[in-house]
C-alpha cells in the first residue's frame, strides 16, 4: 500500500497539478497533459482527499487556488528545486567533453553563430551532444524551472519575470530595433520617431513575442497609438519577406539585418532607419544557478567565448 507521501509526491501528481494550476483551466490543462478531462478531475480530486482538503474552488467559469492551494504549489515548486539542485550536484562530477547539453533558444532568434559553433565544437569533441530547442519565452522558462534545458538564449531585460533569484545570466550582444519602412518622406533620416511610423500597417511578431511586446511597451510608454497589423510570422526572414511584397512597415532586429543587402532595399524604395529613442535589448545566456559549475556546461560557455573571440557575434552574422 502506498503511503500518503508517496501517493502527494508521485511525479504524476505534481506534472498534474502543476499544469492545472498554470492553466486554471481543465480542458486546456487535459489537453496540454494528453489525457481526458474526466482522468485529470479524478487525479486532482485523489490529491484533494489524500491532503484532506480543497486545492482549487471556482468563481464562476474561473478556476482559483485554494490557501491549501497554494501551499501545495509553493511546496512543489521547492521539490523541483531539490530535484534540481541535486541533479546539479551529481552531473558537477562528470565529464566536460561528454553527454547532453540542451540548449532553449526563443523563436525569434537568429540562431547562425550557435549553429557555427555546435559544428565547431563537434569537431573537437564528438561525444558531446548539442540539442537545439526553438522555445516561447514561456516554454523557455518552463523549461529552465523543470531542468528540460541547461542553457536559455533570449532577450533581456524581461519584465514578465518577477523572481529573478534561482538564475544568473551571461551577455552575448547588445542589439536594437530597426525600422523598415517605405515612407520616402523619412529616407534620408537615419532615426525616426514612433509618432511617424503609422503612415502604413505593420507586419509582426505574434503577440506574445518578446519583441512585439517590447514594442507594445516603447509606444505606450511614448503614447503613441500602436500599428494597425497587417500579419504576424514567427521567423524574421518571413516578416521582411511580407514587409518587402506588401509594402507594409516592420521592426526587425540590428543583428538580423546585416545579413540583408540594404542597397537592394534601397533601389526598391525600402528604407532601414533606427528609432527615436532606441529601443535596446541584450541577447544573454539564461541559466539556473550553479549550472555553470557542471563541467559541460562551464566548458561550453568558455568555449564559446573563445569562439567569439576570434571572430566576433555580429561578424560571425553578416555575409
Amino acid at each position: 500500500m502506498k503511503t500518503t507521501q508517496e501517493n502527494i509526491f508521485s511525479s504524476k501528481t505534481l506534472s498534474y497539478f502543476l499544469q492545472l494550476a498554470d492553466t486554471m483551466n481543465y480542458t486546456q490543462a487535459a489537453q496540454i497533459l494528453g489525457i481526458t478531462q474526466p482522468a485529470l478531475t479524478q487525479q486532482i480530486k485523489k490529491l484533494e482527499r489524500t491532503v484532506g482538503t480543497s486545492l482549487f474552488y471556482s468563481v464562476g467559469k474561473k478556476l482559483r487556488l485554494t490557501d491549501a492551494g497554494y501551499i501545495m504549489l509553493k511546496t512543489t515548486h521547492q521539490i523541483y528545486d531539490l530535484l534540481n539542485d541535486a541533479t546539479d550536484e551529481i552531473q558537477q562530477a562528470t565529464s566536460s567533453t561528454t553527454g547532453e547539453i540542451n540548449l532553449g533558444i526563443l523563436a525569434s532568434i537568429e540562431t547562425k553563430v550557435f549553429e557555427d559553433f555546435a559544428l565547431a565544437l563537434y569537431k573537437k569533441n564528438p561525444d558531446l551532444v548539442i540539442n537545439f530547442h526553438m522555445l516561447t519565452r514561456k516554454e523557455i522558462w518552463e523549461s529552465l524551472e523543470n531542468n528540460k534545458i541547461d542553457l536559455a538564449i533570449m532577450y533581456l531585460p524581461d519584465e514578465s519575470i518577477k523572481n529573478w533569484k534561482p538564475y544568473s545570466s551571461k551577455k552575448i550582444i547588445s542589439d536594437d530595433l530597426l525600422f523598415i519602412h517605405h515612407n520616402q518622406d523619412l529616407s534620408k533620416r537615419k532615426k525616426v520617431r514612433l509618432k511617424d511610423v503609422n503612415d502604413r500597417p505593420w507586419v509582426m511578431y505574434p503577440q506574445d513575442y518578446y519583441l512585439n511586446q517590447t514594442l507594445r511597451e516603447t509606444f505606450k510608454n511614448q503614447m503613441v497609438d500602436f500599428p494597425t497589423t497587417a500579419a504576424r510570422y514567427t521567423m524574421p526572414e518571413q516578416i521582411l519577406k511580407f514587409a518587402i511584397n506588401t509594402r507594409t512597415n516592420t521592426a526587425l532586429p540590428k543583428s538580423y539585418m546585416l545579413n540583408i543587402d540594404l542597397k537592394t532595399l534601397t533601389d526598391e524604395d525600402i528604407w532601414v532607419s533606427e528609432f527615436d529613442p532606441r529601443i535596446k535589448f541584450d541577447l544573454k545566456f539564461v541559466y539556473r544557478k550553479n549550472k555553470n559549475e557542471i563541467p559541460r556546461i562551464g566548458r561550453f560557455l568558455s568555449k564559446f567565448d573563445e569562439f567569439l573571440s576570434k571572430k566576433d557575434y555580429l561578424d560571425r552574422l553578416a555575409k
